[in-house]
């Protein structure tokens, strides 16, 4: 069965996804990725593409149909077609996307970075992607995020709000959410058919038996058992500091985390270059880049492509499995 072409944003402008959305292209024989359109402006994709490279032609089509056609010899960009400055752009290019993966027009979306700032100067209201995403596939409340590399996959249970706030807004319903989730989509998106979880405990050594913090004793652990129950294949709460080295790696295929940087730290450690962000809970396959717009080094054509075609070729692999269980 040959896979529908994947969707990749372009992402913000001023950031680094146009240019590495086309060196993605330019190693797309030697890595055999799968066929990609790029969704954006023509004119601004195309102004940043001359101007950092003299052998990524472009190729702007008027239906995905035309992907397979034109992906060996040319860029295929797909234009919004919309007026509006480079926010409104960047904005369009996403809602076309996901237009595009709910109608099965597309196996995936991969979002290159946005800069949020620009987005809420130009009245964009969400926090970020996912919940934009979550909101689009009307999946509120159901998007979960996972970031994943070859060797590690953790998901934490909170994502973006200060330490301290954690523990208050860390619910047994948030907590359930998130592994019942996780079980799932590693059977239908990653062909795990029996997924080992792993969860880790909320404060330093699990809690201690109490001694060091009381959510492990009193949530964590009762809603772990009782998951246990229903079949879900669960180990913890278990420490963090030792959750992560190889052989702690090598007994589950996921771990839950409590918080951000519990979870983001150790896969940044490992494949710091190639980690992929996933988002679980929603009708669409998404990934991204697991790095930010990089205006730093925006426009210089030294912005390396590694983390992008990790999450075309994760997209590509999850879009498989999709269809294999489903059939």
């Amino acid at each position: 069965m040959t896979l529908k072409p994947l969707a990749v944003t372009m992402g913000d402008p001023a950031g680094i996804g146009i240019e590495i959305a086309a060196k993605a292209w330019l190693e797309r024989q030697s890595l055999n990725l799968p066929p990609f359109c790029l969704i954006g402006d023509t004119s601004l994709i195309q102004t940043q593409v001359t101007s950092l490279f003299e052998d990524v032609p472009i190729s702007r089509i008027s239906s995905t149909r035309e992907v397979h056609r034109s992906f060996s010899s040319a860029l295929p960009v797909l234009d919004p077609d919309i007026e509006g400055g480079e926010a409104a752009q960047t904005i369009a290019a996403i809602d076309l996307a996901t237009e595009l993966c709910l109608s099965g027009e597309t196996a995936a979306i991969i979002t290159t970075p946005i800069q949020k700032k620009r987005l809420y100067d130009a009245g964009f209201s969400h926090p970020g992607h996912t919940e934009y995403l979550a909101e689009l596939t009307g999946s509120p409340g159901k998007a979960v995020m996972m970031l994943a590399c070859h060797e590690l996959k953790v998901v934490p249970a909170t994502i973006h709000i200060p330490l301290a706030s954690v523990a208050d807004i860390l619910t047994e319903e948030t907590l359930e959410h998130v592994i019942r989730t996780t079980d799932q989509d590693l059977k239908t998106r990653f062909g795990i058919a029996k997924p080992r979880i792993a969860v880790a405990g909320l404060n330093p050594h699990a809690g201690e038996e109490g001694s060091m913090g009381s959510e492990e004793l009193q949530m964590i652990a009762p809603l772990v058992r009782r998951l246990q129950v229903e079949g879900v294949d669960l180990k913890g709460p278990l420490s963090a500091d030792t959750l992560f080295h190889k052989a702690a790696r090598a007994g589950y295929d996921a771990a839950v985390c409590m918080y951000h940087d519990q979870a983001l730290i150790p896969i940044k450690t490992i494949d710091f270059d190639k980690g992929v962000n996933v988002t679980l809970g929603l009708p669409i396959i998404r990934t991204s880049p697991d790095h930010g717009t990089a205006d730093d080094i925006a426009g210089k054509g030294i912005a390396r492509p590694s983390s992008l075609i990790a999450a075309i070729e994760m997209a590509a692999e999850m879009a498989q499995h999709r269809e294999h269980s489903a059939s």
